[in-house]
C-alpha cells in the first residue's frame, strides 16, 4: 500500500516539497492539541465546593481524627459498624442539598443501630463560622438532640451562599425552647470558636478540599468516602455494600 512506503517528498501543485518543512508545524499542532486536552479534561479547582461526583474509596490516603464522645453523633448506636463522618458548611449549597439525603439515610439505618452519623464543622463561607458557633451554643444550652434540630433548621431556611440573616439565629434558638438571652450571650462571647476551629483542622488533616465531604468508617477504620452531594441511591448502595 502507498501508506507503507518510506515516502520522503510530497507533491504539491506538481512541485516537490521536502517533508521536513512540514515536520515542525505538525509537531506544534500535536503539542497544542495535547495541552488543550490536558486543560480541558485535567483541570480542577481546589477551592470550589464539591458538586455531586462518584463516590470514592481511598482509605489509604485519608487520616481522620477518631470519633469520640465530644463529637455530635446521630443514631441509636454511636459504635455502629458503619459511621459516616461528615464535614460540612451551613452556607454551602451542596451541603444544604445533601442534608435531607443523610437525614433519610439515618431514618432508615439509625434506629436499628447499623449506621451512625457524625457532624463536623468546616466553614468556608463568611457567615458559616458564626452559624457553626450558633449550633454549638444550642448544644451547650440544650444538648445533642437540640444541636441536630438547630442544624437541620439552619439548612431548612438558609438560601445558602451567605443568604441567611444572622437575626434568624436567636429565633431558631427560641423556637427550640432555648433561652434567647443565654443563647445570645454564648454566641457573642466567641467561646465556641475553638470547637469549630478544631473541626476545621480535622478536615484539613483528612485532606478535605470542598464541602460536603464525608468519610465512611467501618469498625473504626476508613473504608471510603462520599465526595460531594451524592444522591440517596448512591449513598444507600455504598452503605449496603459495607454492611454485608
Amino acid at each position: 500500500m502507498d501508506e507503507e512506503k518510506n515516502t520522503t517528498e510530497v507533491n504539491t501543485k506538481n512541485k516537490s516539497v521536502p517533508m521536513q518543512n512540514f515536520a515542525i508545524p505538525l509537531a506544534i499542532v500535536i503539542a497544542g492539541l495535547a495541552i488543550a486536552g490536558a486543560v480541558l479534561f485535567g483541570g480542577k479547582s481546589n477551592n470550589a465546593p464539591s458538586a455531586p461526583t462518584a463516590a470514592s474509596n481511598q482509605p489509604a490516603q485519608i487520616v481522620v481524627d477518631p470519633v469520640t464522645s465530644a463529637d455530635h453523633i446521630l443514631g441509636s448506636n454511636p459504635a455502629a459498624k458503619v459511621v459516616i463522618v461528615e464535614y460540612s458548611d451551613t452556607e454551602c449549597p451542596f451541603c444544604k442539598l445533601f442534608s435531607p439525603t443523610l437525614a433519610r439515610i439515618m431514618d432508615e439505618y439509625g434506629p436499628t443501630g447499623k449506621v451512625a452519623l457524625v457532624y463536623r464543622h468546616f466553614p468556608i463561607h463568611s457567615k458559616s463560622t458564626n452559624e457553626a458557633e450558633a449550633t454549638e451554643c444550642a448544644n451547650k444550652l440544650g444538648g445533642n438532640t437540640i444541636f441536630w434540630q438547630y442544624l437541620t433548621k439552619i439548612f431548612d431556611i438558609t438560601p445558602a451562599n451567605d443568604g441567611l440573616d444572622p437575626a434568624e439565629l436567636p429565633k431558631i434558638a427560641t423556637s427550640l425552647g432555648l433561652d434567647e438571652t443565654a443563647f445570645n450571650t454564648c454566641l457573642s462571647s466567641g467561646e465556641m470558636k475553638p470547637i469549630v476551629d478544631k473541626d476545621q483542622q480535622s478536615g484539613l488533616k483528612a485532606g478535605l478540599q470542598g464541602t460536603p465531604y464525608s468519610i465512611i468508617l467501618v469498625d473504626g477504620k476508613v473504608a471510603g468516602t462520599i465526595d460531594g452531594a451524592q444522591p440517596y441511591d448512591v449513598v444507600k448502595a455504598q452503605i449496603d455494600q459495607l454492611l454485608k
